[in-house]
């Protein structure tokens, strides 16, 4: 009997059971989120629409199916089957979804499920006591060209004071009253001189009244004179509060983004014109283990070396550190040794330092200018050079960088006369100066340590694997799942998209690695049951 196909005739409703694979990601997502600490945030008002674990689930699978956007979560949640199973037939808008991205509900679940992952990844033993950390740049959600530089308002800030200053001097000529001698000349007190600017101009308008039929009339000119002070004087009060404005949104920065402040200019890998132009983005940096991400943190500074730090006490509080921790040569620096060793003194740093593999070649080698060629006397702590010129030890000097470190140096003087009296031209600068040269005995302990510690062959082994486990992240987060821009603004609401991004990826690795899993020991048990059938055969 053939089935008549009609899409016009009515029919009796009824749902159909769908129940997806065990191995599929969506039960990963649906026995994460169900396994969660998921409180009531709301007691009062209008009771929610949707739930909020349902939700999280959506999202987490949209992201994992690279649909960044809300509106393709909307048509995600309505089109696709599995999708329908998580919400439970639900299908939330899509200003529902954007506002359940950027809450603070979704923060604290996010924080809740990477704390979930982790105990989950310990149980089933996926991931080592290797942490391995690396960034990567994310464009934000603004224009290109809405950049703001730091220099440039420092320079503009200084003009327009330099600007007020001839305005009120000439203020102060042109007019010849007593109110215009007591102008303050001061920069930051603009907003007294505007206010005795509308009293005089107050004061020319009642002037003007009282002497309308008088022509040409003294007094509308002056009051023509006032009010074009007082709009110059209002203009270059507002370019102050402006300039205030923008050098409080630096913070320590160099240049933010007009259309997302928290968003800096940096150098990205995503350069399609191949001009090396800066683009406003976010400085994400993860920390995986496997390839399963255990934490991430976004900066605004585009170097890699200032973020080690804060990002390591927010994996130690969290408590993911493990024996090791792995990064490439853009940490190396001696902040960064000082404080692994101060702090985490547990954990094994394997960051090399940025000329660790120059130090090797044979020009480096053979350079009379590096001090570590030179010739060194420990017992009388001298040094000497090439040429045969001897530095003996001066004194201790420190440096302090931008950031506050402070570094101690041992500054080594060389000896400018010989034994019978006369100078030593090998002593000696191009000037005249006596040379000297400084050395920092800390710096060159860590780099030994780390020198020690990476030609090894157990800890070698390990480093190695830096690229195939944290960088592989980044591809599978640009290429894969195609995110390389932010869909929000502002830091907190980049930070929960970001987490929801990662946490997605944790899931489809486990669902793989542990379907992987799971047909290995299929096969295993299925040739263990071929081979004592085949013993059986045998014996009988």
């Amino acid at each position: 009997m053939r089935n008549q196909y009609n899409m016009n005739q009515t029919t009796l409703s009824i749902a159909t059971e769908f129940i997806p694979e065990p191995e599929h990601e969506v039960c990963y997502i649906n026995r994460l989120v169900e396994t969660m600490d998921c409180p009531v945030f709301y007691q009062t008002g209008r009771p929610r629409e949707y739930d909020i674990r349902a939700l999280m689930k959506l999202v987490l699978f949209s992201y994992l199916r690279g649909q960044n956007t809300c509106r393709l979560i909307e048509r995600m949640a309505r089109e696709n089957l599995y999708a329908r199973w998580l919400t439970n037939e639900q299908v939330p808008s899509y200003r529902t979804i954007a506002r359940f991205i950027v809450s603070d509900e979704a923060e604290r679940l996010i924080e809740s499920s990477f704390e979930t992952m982790h105990g989950f990844l310990v149980e089933h033993g996926l991931i080592d006591d290797c942490v391995f950390i690396d960034g990567t740049k994310i464009l934000a959600n603004a224009n290109k060209y809405s950049f703001v530089w730091k220099k440039n308002i420092i320079r503009f800030d200084e003009l327009n004071r330099t600007k007020a200053e001839a305005l009120i001097e000439e203020i102060k000529t042109s007019e010849a009253a007593a109110w215009a001698k007591s102008l303050p000349m001061d920069y930051d007190q603009l907003d007294l001189t505007i206010a005795q600017l509308e009293e005089r101009v107050a004061q020319l308008d009642a002037e003007v009244k009282a002497t309308k039929k008088v022509s040409p009339n003294p007094a509308k000119q002056a009051r023509r004179k006032a009010k074009s002070y007082l709009h110059k004087t209002e203009h270059i009060r507002n370019k102050r509060d402006e300039y205030s404005a923008a050098q409080a949104v630096f913070a320590g920065r160099n240049s933010f983004s007009k259309t997302d402040h928290d968003a800096t200019f940096m150098r990205v890998k995503e350069d399609p014109m191949m001009n090396g132009q800066l683009k406003p983005a976010y400085n994400l940096q993860i920390a995986t283990s496997r390839q399963f991400v255990l934490g991430y943190q976004l900066f605004p500074n585009p170097t890699d070396t200032r973020t080690l730090i804060p990002f390591l006490e927010t994996l130690s509080t969290r408590r993911v550190l493990g024996d090791y921790i792995i990064a490439d040569a853009g940490y190396g620096s001696e902040s960064n040794y000082r404080f692994i060793a101060d702090h985490l003194p547990e954990q094994t740093p394997l960051i090399p330092y940025g000329t660790m593999l120059k130090e090797n070649s044979r020009k480096w080698r053979s350079d009379d200018r590096k001090v570590m060629n030179w010739e060194y006397h420990d017992k009388d702590d001298y040094y000497i050079d090439p040429q045969g010129v001897r530095f003996n030890f001066q004194k201790y000097v420190a440096r302090k960088d931008k950031t506050g470190f402070t570094r101690q140096f041992h500054r080594y003087l060389a000896e400018a006369i010989d034994e019978n009296q006369q100078p030593i031209p090998a002593a000696l600068t191009k000037g005249g100066r006596t040379r000297y040269i400084d050395v920092n005995p800390e710096w060159e302990f860590f780099k030994a340590q780390q020198r020690a510690k990476l030609t090894s062959t157990t800890e070698g082994k390990i480093y190695a694997r830096r690229k195939i486990d944290v960088e592989s992240v980044f591809g599978h987060l640009k290429a894969y799942l195609h995110f390389t821009k932010f869909t929000v603004r502002g830091n907190i609401p980049v930070k929960r998209q970001m987490g929801f991004m990662l946490m997605a990826m944790n899931l489809g690795k486990v669902a793989k690695r542990l379907f992987a899993l799971s047909a290995l020991n299929q096969i295993k048990r299925t040739k263990a049951r071929n081979l004592r059938d085949f013993r059986v055969l045998v014996l009988f």
